[in-house]
């Protein structure tokens, strides 16, 4: 049998959509077992401001990292531009890091083996500075024979821990937009979450349930209200129990290199944008950045041969340069099915409207209309210094937040009010320490408010997606028993009319807002018959539970 080698080993240099400046270099393949068809993918991995609290929020940030893979040849190999999913050992010990640098790392595997998480196993802050890391790939399960020869990438996304707790939901905001609540309903009682099956009740005015203001202000009313009640399965994610969450939202470059791993078909039902020099929006057509979106198309895609996509905010046909193209910018126009794409290809989920509650305000009692920092105040930024570039900065005094339409051209770079002087509220934090939970895009999120929404479980994405380029796990609320995504089927969920997905709400609002920002408004967080496709206020990110 032949070495596993890489016939062109791709050192392949991922950066977050962050300050925190995460990094993986060094990317190669070594230590082939024939006997059990197993080898290690290697690569530096590198991040700042890392941190673990053995206090308070008693949490931490970590690295997601997943790895992709490319046959390119080898006896008995067939060639392939194709990009899947690599099958990483589900043994925590299978992997390591050879060289730590002082900051001993914890891996946490996961038993679908989609990925691990890598962290600080200690207390403390500082940057990371892991060099040698080594992940078991077991290739004979994706079915690569010893002798291919392939190419990989490794991938890593910056998440927060959210640990196991009780918390609460809705702020005690009487008669607001469909806020969630406690018994007696109407007198501003928060709803305490106590256990992973807490509430079993929605709605019916009975001590124990948990109500909605009779469903008073929200765009599409929830399927309970004081006289309906409805059963909320054991099931359903409703943030008790610990996960990770994205510690931004998902950036310009981290879209633009999910589509570099697409072919050519999926990549055209990712983005409209086909035609070289064209840019991401609603529409193909668009010879200039709208709305700050600076994926630009390099290379056409012809059937299902593959294009190329990369970044050029400023428009010059430069493309990918450090400082000017924006690639840590939020990434807007997305679909729920673009985010459910982009999340299933990853390995992780959609978030619930309750863990996002749970991010935002922790284990803390509400205050009375409170943002994702945990107070009613709010300062908007409306100008920039270094626009797109990686140390893009709101120059506004005391900026907090992007709302309004105060910066009238787009969202603002992912993580841009946090410095190294910064508070919870002056960074817009939340709990967790989790960034831009208010403002800056959209948050697609499930609702507990459709039966469409209830009947999700969790399950996380394979890292693969279905012919068409779409999401095809099962329980993912919006996707219908074809794996194609319907907002008017009555037996999934959906409404009639309603040009949303069916289980898919919107949460923390946007950069164009001034409204729908605190935490426990619900307006849309059961959908928006007005916001279903691409829209330059939409974008998202994902979470998963935590081994």
């Amino acid at each position: 049998m032949k070495k596993l080698v890489g016939l062109y080993l791709l050192s392949f240099i991922y950066f977050a959509a962050n300050s925190n400046n995460i990094q993986v270099a060094n990317v190669k393949i070594t230590g082939q077992n024939l006997g059990s068809h197993y080898t290690f993918v290697q690569f530096d991995l590198t991040w700042d401001n890392s941190f673990r609290i053995a206090a308070g929020a008693q949490n931490w940030d970590a690295a997601w990292v997943f790895v992709k893979f490319q046959i390119t040849g080898g006896t008995g190999c067939t060639a392939s531009t194709t990009w899947n999913h690599a099958t990483l050992s589900a043994t925590s010990t299978d992997h390591s890091v050879t060289t730590n640098n002082g900051i001993s790392p914890q891996i946490d595997a996961v038993s679908d083996s989609r990925g691990v998480f890598m962290y600080r196993l200690n207390p403390g802050t500082g940057s990371i500075n892991w060099q040698t890391c080594l992940l078991r790939w077991n290739y004979g399960t994706d079915g690569v024979l010893d002798a291919c020869s392939v190419t990989v990438k490794v991938f890593a996304v910056e998440m927060i821990y959210v640990p196991t707790s009780g918390f609460s939901c809705g702020d005690g905001v009487i008669g607001g937009q469909g806020r969630l609540e406690g018994f007696p309903y109407g007198a501003g009682t928060v709803f305490s979450v106590s256990s992973a099956t807490t509430p079993t009740v929605l709605g019916g005015n009975t001590s124990g349930s948990m109500g909605n203001n009779n469903t008073n202000g929200q765009s599409v009313a929830d399927d309970f209200n004081t006289g309906t009640s409805k059963a909320l399965p054991a099931a359903y994610p409703n943030g008790f129990n610990k996960f990770f969450c994205m510690k931004y939202e998902i950036s310009q470059e981290q879209y633009s290199e999910f589509l570099n791993t697409l072919n050519g078909t999926q990549q055209a039902q990712r983005t409209p944008a086909i035609v070289v020099g064209q840019y991401f929006a609603n529409a193909a057509g668009f010879t200039t950045p709208q709305s700050r979106n600076g994926i630009k198309c390099q290379i056409a895609p012809v059937g299902a041969i593959p294009g190329q996509f990369g970044l050029d905010l400023n428009n010059n046909g430069t493309f990918n340069e450090v400082n000017g193209d924006g690639r840590y910018i939020a990434c807007d126009w997305l679909s729920y099915p673009d985010l459910a794409a982009y999340l299933d290809w990853s390995g992780l989920r959609p978030m619930t409207e309750m863990e996002y509650e749970k991010a935002s305000r922790g284990t803390l009692i509400p205050n009375t209309g409170e943002f994702a920092w945990g107070t009613n105040a709010i300062t908007g930024g409306s100008a920039v210094s270094n626009g797109g570039a990686d140390n893009e900065l709101v120059t506004t005094v005391g900026a907090n937040a992007s709302y309004n339409n105060l910066f009238a051209t787009g969202p603002f770079r992912c993580g841009v009010f946090a410095t190294g002087s910064t508070t919870r509220i002056t960074a817009g934090a939340s709990y967790y320490g989790i960034m831009e939970l208010t403002g800056n895009v959209w948050e697609d999120g499930v609702s507990l408010g459709s039966a469409a929404g209830r009947s999700y479980t969790g399950v996380h994405g394979n890292g693969a997606l279905n012919a068409a380029g779409a999401a095809d796990v099962d329980f993912w609320p919006g996707i219908n028993g074809n794996n194609t995504y319907t907002s008017a089927n009555t037996a999934y969920g959906g409404t009639t009319g309603c040009t949303g997905y069916a289980g898919i709400g919107f949460m923390g609002g946007s950069w164009r807002e001034n409204a729908y920002l605190p935490v426990s408004d619900r307006q849309y967080k059961a959908g928006w018959t007005g916001l279903g496709g691409r829209d330059n206020r939409n974008g998202g990110r994902g979470v998963r539970t935590a081994p």
